[in-house]
């Protein structure tokens, strides 16, 4: 059976719920609750599993908090023996207006700590979801605006984009990374 690991990124804690940088753990939770599952203490993360159209998906919230998420991205891809491949890493970003997705097959981190901790222990060759969290913020306040929750109005306004994030993890598993690029990031 194929496997994947989805991993969403975020910070452990009820302090970091709803908060821009948490946008990954809110797409997982999102994921999850679609699919009625739920998710379990585990080694270096949260973790739940299902199955699609019989491929295994392992949902990932690591709780190694942001800096070091390549710990729990590693174990788990080798924990399970899932290939790099099929692997899909889930990211808020600022680069991009609020609530806009792009899918990239692989590339640099753009700077986000995160990703940069994975890519120093497996490398570029990962799809990576960025889920765009907006840069509203004044010069030396970027800590303040990715640790700041969203708003009631934006996650009203961001529903429909975590629904799309989901439908997008499905089409990663069943269809591929070039396929569900085409399909999504045109939108």
């Amino acid at each position: 059976m194929d496997k994947y690991l989805i991993v969403g990124l975020g910070n452990p804690g009820y302090e970091y719920d709803n908060t821009r940088h948490n946008a990954g753990f809110m797409i997982l939770d999102a994921f999850a609750k679609a699919s009625n599952i739920v998710f379990s203490d585990k080694r270096y993360g949260f973790v739940a599993e299902t199955t699609l159209k019989g491929k295994k998906i392992f949902l990932l919230k690591p709780t190694t908090f942001m800096n070091l998420s390549g710990n729990a991205v590693r174990y788990w891809l080798n924990q399970e023996n899932i290939d790099q491949k099929r692997l899909l890493v889930i990211v808020d970003d600022l680069a991009l207006p609020l609530g806009t997705l792009r899918l990239k097959a692989s590339g640099s981190n753009g700077g986000h700590n995160g990703t940069g901790h994975i890519q120093q222990l497996i490398g570029q060759q990962y799809a990576r979801l960025r889920f765009g969290i907006g840069n509203d913020f004044s010069k030396g306040k970027q800590v303040d605006w990715v640790l700041g929750k969203f708003t009631d109005e934006e996650l009203t306004t961001l529903q429909p984009q975590i629904d799309t994030a989901v439908e997008i993890i499905k089409s990663f598993v069943l269809a591929g990374v070039d396929i569900t690029m085409n399909q999504f990031n045109r939108k």
